[in-house]
């Protein structure tokens, strides 16, 4: 059982660390700029059609409006809806200021460190909660699990510092490593990436 515990909890830490496509939930800056994406586009395909202008670029609006719904839709409505009822409204700086902010936090990834301990410490929880001899085995089992992570964690934040700091001893420190079997290069790189 503790060689099937270990395992899971392995693979659970090597694929939470390596996954990129975990994203935190759109916030109101997220949905603002979203709403205002909206706007924009309708401004752009309400002038368009207005102006005397290709019929390509009016359907090129028309479709970008369409498609900008369904940002909304993903995002949500935000709770303070920034000025946009015209044009000057939705060029003022406060609007490019928001869509940098936007993009700043859109590029941003929860930690996969963090993922690795929050899932450890769902696992005390419910085993804890199950309790029994299995649930205090599987308890202490995962406290040093969330141990060992920690160390592993520091040391390789230390080596990739040591190597920073000492370019010519980098080498070195690489043909010391060489013997490390190809699943422990994969995970220390992997743990590097995130």
């Amino acid at each position: 059982m503790k060689k099937i515990l270990t395992s899971v909890l392995l693979a659970s830490c090597v694929i939470l660390i390596g996954c990129d496509t975990l994203r935190f939930a759109p916030n109101e800056k997220h949905k603002q700029n979203a709403w205002l994406h909206n706007r924009t586009a309708f401004a752009a395909a309400q002038k368009a059609d207005l102006q005397n202008c290709s019929a390509e670029l009016k359907q090129l609006t028309k479709l970008s409006e369409l498609q900008s719904r369904a940002f909304v839709s993903y995002c949500g409505l935000p709770k303070e809806f920034p000025q946009a009822d015209t044009a000057e409204q939705i060029l003022a700086e406060s609007n490019f200021q928001l869509a940098d902010v936007a993009l700043a936090e859109s590029a941003k990834r929860p930690d996969g460190w963090q993922i690795a301990d929050n899932v450890l410490e769902l696992g005390i929880g419910i085993c804890a909660l199950l309790g029994g001899v299995y649930g205090t085995k599987a308890v202490s089992f995962l406290k040093e699990a969330k141990t060992k992570s920690q160390a592993l964690r520091e040391i390789i934040a230390g080596n990739e510092l040591f190597k920073r700091q000492n370019t010519d001893a980098v080498d070195a420190f690489k043909q010391a490593h060489q013997t490390q079997s190809p699943s422990t290069r994969l995970l220390v790189t992997k743990m590097k990436i995130s």
